[in-house]
């Protein structure tokens, strides 16, 4: 088992047929490769004003988040996960735990990749559909 320290996160996600890319500021994270069938745990510890917005995306069977580890100019790694838990700590903080697998393509191909895809017309849930193809 291998953990990391989440520098940044960002949910990839469908709205009304368009890709929001959304940045939520963290307090801390951690990334841990579980190295078994459970594949990766990531944790955001975040404000809970964002509770509503995660209960939203919270039946998402294949939610993608790109996050940032060790250091902020690192290149970002994508993952396709499912929300398994979220927790209310303290007055105002959260914790929000994803489990998936990490998208093994270096940068420039997936976002060459999307590109492809979204130059073909490809939108919502046919993009991601696509998306999923191809990787």
């Amino acid at each position: 088992m291998k953990t990391f320290k989440m520098k940044k996160l960002e949910i990839v996600a469908n709205k009304e047929d368009n890709i929001e890319q959304r940045h939520i500021p963290l307090h801390d994270g951690l990334v841990i490769n579980r190295e078994d069938e459970v594949g990766w745990l990531i944790e955001a510890y975040i404000e809970r004003e964002y509770a509503t917005y995660f209960k939203q995306l919270e039946p998402i069977e294949e939610l993608m988040i790109q996050v940032k580890i060790t250091r902020e100019e690192n290149d970002p790694a994508f993952f396709i996960t499912k929300i398994i838990a979220m927790n209310e700590i303290g007055d105002n903080m959260m914790n929000v735990i994803f489990q998936g697998n990490i998208v093994d393509h270096g940068k420039g191909r997936i976002e060459e990749m999307l590109r492809t895809i979204l130059e073909q017309g490809y939108q919502g849930e046919s993009l991601i559909r696509k998306f999923k193809e191809m990787i």
